[in-house]
Formats: structure tokens, C-alpha cells, sequence
């Protein structure tokens, strides 16, 4: 899945709520302990990660 990121960085949670694949923080904690969610190759479990370019 591909996203253009417009700002310096967005965190895990605001990216699945903008992809549309959760809808709030509650369910975002639940799909990620339901779901393995990969940044760059690297298994990654918290909500609040920042994402970066590179």
C-alpha cells in the first residue's frame, strides 16, 4: 500500500485512520494486537510511531 506523505511524518495511528482501515483509537489498539503491521520490513506494534521518509 502506497500513501504520499505531506508533512515531516505522520504516526502509525493517523495513517490507518486516513487509509481508512480503522476508525478511532480504540480500534486501532485492537488491530494491532490482532495484525502484524510492517514499516520498512520491521514488524511494528505502536500507535504513536512517527513515520518518516527513508
Amino acid at each position: 500500500m502506497e500513501y504520499k506523505l505531506f508533512e515531516e511524518f505522520i504516526t502509525l495511528q493517523a495513517l490507518l485512520k486516513e487509509l481508512g482501515i480503522t476508525h478511532s483509537g480504540g480500534a486501532i489498539k485492537s488491530f494491532l494486537s490482532d495484525h502484524s503491521v510492517y514499516f520498512n520490513g520491521e514488524l511494528e506494534s505502536r500507535r504513536g510511531k512517527k513515520l518518516r521518509i527513508g
